[in-house]
């Protein structure tokens, strides 16, 4: 007997239980890049620039099981307290989950999104710094398990601070 379930077009069958992330869209939705003091910036400089780089990740629900999530990449290289180069970016995606058990919702779209997000979101920096005139900044890979895990914490902490003590 011929299985008469049809394609629901991601290779999957109806009814197909399989857990699923699915990128329905990315964009940028904020870049900036300063070369604040060129040209002398572009001159050869001696030693190599201290680089900081901050990295943040917030979602919103937008449907039952749509979200868009935000992965900021934000930073600046300087040598001494003489500015490089400083750039933002904000690069968000629209993410379909399904059949992500609820409990697993909130990390798959704090870890797993931005992890996607991500190499896209590197591309960009280092087109940007090397549009700027400088070597392309290629940003180390993030762990957004470690960064998820840090925000719980901090979110444990902040919520530990606001309550009663008991007597």
């Amino acid at each position: 007997m011929a299985d008469t379930a049809a394609p629901n077009g991601n290779g999957a069958q109806d009814g197909d239980l399989t857990p699923a992330i699915n990128a329905l869209a990315q964009y940028t939705k904020d870049l900036s890049f300063e070369n604040p003091n060129a040209p002398r910036s572009l001159q050869p400089q001696e030693g190599g620039p201290q680089i900081n780089i901050q990295v943040n990740v917030n979602a919103s629900q937008l449907a039952e099981a749509d979200f868009e999530v935000e992965l900021s990449l934000e930073g600046d290289a300087k040598i001494k307290n003489d500015v490089l180069f400083k750039f933002e970016l904000k690069y968000g995606g629209v993410f379909r989950m399904r059949n992500i058990p609820q409990d697993q919702i909130h990390p798959a779209v704090m870890i797993e999104c931005p992890r996607l997000l991500f190499p896209f979101a590197r591309q960009i920096v280092a087109e940007a710094v090397r549009n700027g005139g400088f070597p392309p900044l290629y940003i180390d890979p993030i762990d957004f398990v470690g960064l998820y895990r840090q925000k719980m914490e901090e979110a444990q902490a902040a919520q530990g601070q606001g309550a009663p003590l008991a007597s």
